[in-house]
């Protein structure tokens, strides 16, 4: 059973950093692209970022390339999110997610999610 477990949410000022990580089990997480993907009060889940199995390549949303990095490690089965230059508009709850299958081309290729971490970036 895929579990997705995230962590390292919290309360910053704008221009603050906070790293969130997500630890994965019961599945071969080295095999599966992975995502980040938020949900902000009365706004529907939008995808953050997304890297391949082996880490060498990513994906990002367009409010949060050059300020958000998305890696992995997958000898420690986790997944990371490195936001810089936080913004009020970044608060949201943060959701890791696993991919269904081996694909990584869109945002649509995720199916499995952990319970999520709040950000909350205010002055």
């Amino acid at each position: 059973q895929v579990q997705l477990v995230e962590s390292g949410g919290g309360s910053v000022q704008p221009g603050g950093s906070l790293r969130l990580s997500c630890a994965a089990s019961g599945y071969t997480f080295s095999n599966r692209c992975m995502g980040w993907f938020r949900q902000a009060p009365g706004k529907e889940r939008e995808g953050v970022a997304r890297i391949t199995f082996n880490g060498y390549s990513a994906a990002y949303a367009g409010p949060v390339k050059d300020r958000f990095t998305i890696s992995r490690d997958n000898a420690l089965n986790t997944l990371y999110l490195q936001m810089n230059n936080l913004k009020p508009e970044d608060t949201a709850m943060y959701y890791c997610a696993a991919a269904l299958g081996l694909g990584c081309y869109s945002w649509d290729v995720f199916g499995h999610w952990g319970q999520g971490t709040q950000v909350t970036v205010s002055s």
